[in-house]
């Protein structure tokens, strides 16, 4: 079955860098689109980032060009760089598979996520 499973959370001061990872297994990696996604408490989740199945990525605006996502198609993962992480960036980050190969996909796979947290 598919499997998708994040790593790389953790507490940071503000100011700070994380890079968050997530492995993907039983789907054909290289076909699908792959996107980050966080959820605060009391709010409803929002996309941070998607990489398409060429490698063509997607900003929906919602960390002003802080976060950078990549892949490494041959390890089956897909990463996020976070840089300049504020308060505001504590969330459980998800990452998602899309089997159409779209970022502008309905996602149809999820990890289980990772707790990040920004200290004042």
């Amino acid at each position: 079955q598919v499997q998708l499973v994040e790593s790389g959370g953790g507490l940071v001061q503000a100011g700070g860098s994380l890079r968050l990872s997530c492995v993907a297994s039983g789907l054909t990696f290289r076909s699908y689109a792959m996107g980050w996604f966080r959820q605060a408490p009391g709010k409803e989740r929002e996309m941070v980032a998607a990489i398409n199945s060429g490698g063509g990525t997607r900003d929906p605006g919602s960390v002003k060009g802080r976060f950078t996502i990549s892949r490494d198609n041959a390890k089956n993962t897909v990463y996020l760089q976070m840089n300049s992480l504020q308060p505001d960036d504590t969330a459980v980050y998800y990452c998602a598979a899309d089997r159409t190969g779209s970022a502008y996909g309905k996602y149809d796979y999820w990890g289980q996520g990772t707790q990040v947290t920004v200290s004042s």
